[in-house]
């Protein structure tokens, strides 16, 4: 096996995929909302555990998500506007 080819024995790079990244931060975003409700629904055991952060965290994820969601969706809009 070796390790190092000559540029003349690379094959081309394969052309990128095309993907949806709006499906994984969807789930994702959901995903954490469903944890922060259920970090709300037993907030008062998390604060006796010491895991009332659990709250804080949870609600990060859903605003990244968030943030997340509305940077693809612009760089989307501008590639759709671009094309015309």
């Amino acid at each position: 096996m070796r390790l190092w080819l000559t540029e003349s024995e690379r094959r081309p790079d394969p052309a990128p995929v095309r993907t949806d990244a709006r499906k994984a931060l969807l789930a994702g975003t959901v995903a954490w909302a469903v944890v922060l409700v259920v970090a709300l629904v037993i907030r008062d055991w998390l604060d006796s555990i010491g895991a009332g952060w659990f709250v804080t965290a949870a609600i990060i994820g859903v605003a990244l998500g968030l943030v997340g969601l509305a940077v693809v969706q612009l760089r989307r809009r501008g590639r759709r506007d671009s094309a015309d």
